[in-house]
């Protein structure tokens, strides 16, 4: 399989959408064969690999949804629902603010992660940052 799609997920109404799905390469590669001349976008690339990984990991990941944001990744595995926000850097307030005002209208107890290639802990309001490399390190 060259593509999986993640379908989006109401969180609110708690239910599938059915418009608006997102894509993910199983193989970053083929992206690169396919954008030569354009600019990489880091961001993109490490939603990307965040996404295969919840996949490895036998998460079912789905696109969140709520009345004003969208969540990257809304997982569930053994009954329990995780939330996760991918950026490059945590480097602006403006950027900070994005990634985790995500989360302001999900109001359920389940954990809730900003990953960022940051080292720095920008961990709040009860929703856990973590470096992506550890992430994925993190079995």
């Amino acid at each position: 399989m060259i593509m999986n799609k993640a379908v989006r997920y109401d969180i609110r109404g708690k239910r599938i959408l059915t418009r608006m799905d997102k894509y993910y390469l199983t193989d970053l590669g083929i992206g690169k064969i396919k954008n030569t001349g354009f600019k990489t976008e880091i961001g993109a690339l490490l939603e990307n690999v965040v996404y295969n990984e919840l996949l490895v990991r036998g998460y079912e990941v789905y696109v969140g949804k709520t009345t004003k944001n969208e969540i990257d990744f809304v997982t569930v595995k053994d009954g329990k629902r995780e939330y996760y926000q991918v950026a490059y850097l945590l480097a602006t307030e403006e950027v900070i603010e994005r990634e985790f005002g995500a989360y302001e209208s999900v109001g359920d107890n389940y954990p809730k992660y900003v990953l960022s290639m940051d080292k720095f802990d920008f961990s709040r309001e009860g929703i856990i940052h973590k470096n992506i490399l550890d992430f994925l390190l993190d079995r």
